[in-house]
């Protein structure tokens, strides 16, 4: 993955409105939800969402389309998990990370 896209992901994701769009989009699955729907869900000014969903997207994070006059956010799934593997890439020196493990490696200072 590209760092600097990580960089923007994590950046986009580092704001409590943003997170809690973010979430809220990955709840709802593939179909997404409308504009009016996430500011009524999320409590935001749709003159402010209308700021975060755009750094959303700038990172890739979501999607937008058009549904007759409705413009339908979505997460973008693929990116999240991309996001999510390329923070755990080296997780545990390379060796399997279950939560029982994870909990040994902290213990002991590292795994092996």
């Amino acid at each position: 993955m590209n760092v600097k896209l990580v960089i923007a992901s994590l950046a986009a994701l580092a704001q409590e409105n943003r997170l809690a769009v973010f979430r809220l989009l990955v709840q709802a699955g593939p179909g997404g939800l409308s504009a009016n729907r996430i500011a009524e869900s999320v409590g935001i000014a749709p003159s402010l969402l209308s700021f975060h969903l755009k750094e959303l997207m700038h990172a890739e994070l979501i999607s937008q389309t058009r549904e007759g006059r409705s413009l339908i956010y979505a997460a973008n799934f693929d990116a999240m998990n991309n996001l999510l593997g390329f923070l755990t890439e080296n997780c545990c020196g390379g060796n399997s990370c279950s939560p029982v493990r994870l909990a040994n490696c902290v213990e002991v200072g590292g795994c092996a």
